[in-house]
């Protein structure tokens, strides 16, 4: 398993700094591969099931848990044959902040349109 190196990607704009996570997209990638992987065999299905359920074709599947690259459609569609569809639906679905000013920064864009 790949592990993060103890670094923090920082993003700048006009207004504010923003810091990520310390995990290069390998290790995101590699990790979301293991968890569907690990999902589809708890249920016992093999990657053809996987693929006639979903509708994404077994290569797909295959490439995505040895390669760890795949679509988001097609990761959508495997996490909704695999019965994910309120945690798909879930990510990304509430604002995440590390004070209470950038809390307060978040509050008062929510009904913004555009980003600048």
């Amino acid at each position: 398993m790949l592990k993060a190196k103890n670094v923090r990607y920082t993003y700048y704009n006009m207004h504010k700094e923003y810091t990520f996570d310390p995990y290069p997209l390998p290790v995101t990638m590699q990790r979301m591969a293991e968890n569907m992987k690990a999902r589809r065999l708890e249920k016992k299905l093999s990657t053809k099931s996987l693929s006639a359920m979903s509708g994404v074709p077994a290569s797909t599947i295959q490439r995505f848990e040895l390669k760890h690259s795949i679509s988001l459609e097609s990761y959508v569609k495997l996490a909704k044959a695999l019965g994910y569809s309120e945690e798909v639906m879930q990510l990304l679905s509430e604002p995440k902040y590390d004070t209470m000013e950038e809390l307060l920064e978040i509050n008062k864009n929510k009904t913004r349109k555009r980003g600048v």
